[in-house]
């Protein structure tokens, strides 16, 4: 099937099993913190069920099924031009028996899935809150970056609702937010278990950091090593051409 292309959108090589997605060059384009979260999240169970809370072009949910055996992942998108170039990617890659969208506020997915449906939710939200840092003009920007259609808490309050006993919840966020995320996650019964932070260089504050919970399960968090993106020559260092398949 031939996939057309939209005004400014273009299709990108993810230089895996042959992977690729579309993009607008205009709007919001994946970063790091979305393949280094896949990489995070790839020892998600086979023929797990698994949801992806603000997919945007639906970047996670294709590394995924590239990464794992699960059986079905389902991104939700509330911005309909968004969510359509993401369905674009799956018919692209031939993934549309194990990756679908949904256009959807993810406040009304109550309204869509029975409680404890999911083994897995995956999500890279918006990291900064309602009014605050610089606001860029494009609203696609905003709405991925800023706390605008839901907020943290409703991202761990859904993820509760929608895993199933002793799912697993993944997450990328900013080092800023960790006091309020692991609260979160303690409030809403979803256990810490592992927590990563992402550096840029040794000689840097972290920039990024990856979060495990499992849904009502016992006390006790694992620290993982540093995980650092530059090495001193200001090339990315080895664990990062892995995760990028170039080594």
């Amino acid at each position: 099937m031939k996939i057309e292309l939209k005004a400014n959108e273009r299709i990108d090589d993810l230089e895996f099993k042959g992977l690729k997605i579309i993009q607008n060059e205009k709007g919001f384009c994946f970063g790091i913190d979305s393949v280094l979260l896949s990489d995070f999240a790839k020892n998600i169970r086979k023929n797990s069920m698994v949801l992806d809370l603000g997919t945007g072009t639906g970047i996670i949910p294709i590394l995924l099924c590239g990464k794992t055996e699960l059986k079905k992942i389902i991104g939700v998108e509330i911005q309909e031009d968004v969510s359509n170039m993401a369905k674009r990617s799956s018919i692209l890659n031939h993934l549309e028996n194990r990756f679908k969208i949904l256009n959807e506020n993810i406040l009304d997915l109550n309204k869509r899935f029975e409680n404890q449906t999911f083994d897995a939710i995956v999500t890279n939200p918006p990291y900064k809150k309602k009014n605050t840092g610089i606001i860029n003009e494009d609203e696609r920007k905003i709405i991925s970056r800023h706390e605008i259609t839901a907020n943290l808490e409703d991202f761990i309050k859904i993820s509760r609702d929608l895993l199933k006993d002793k799912g697993e919840f993944y997450m990328v966020h900013r080092p800023e937010r960790l006091v309020d995320i692991l609260s979160l996650l303690r409030k809403y019964k979803i256990e810490p278990k592992e927590i990563r932070f992402v550096y840029s260089n040794k000689n840097k504050s972290p920039k990024l950091v990856l979060v495990k919970g499992v849904k009502n399960a016992k006390t006790f968090l694992k620290i993982d090593k540093n995980l650092y993106i530059y090495d001193e020559k200001g090339d990315y260092t080895e664990e990062i051409l892995k995760i990028y398949n170039k080594i």
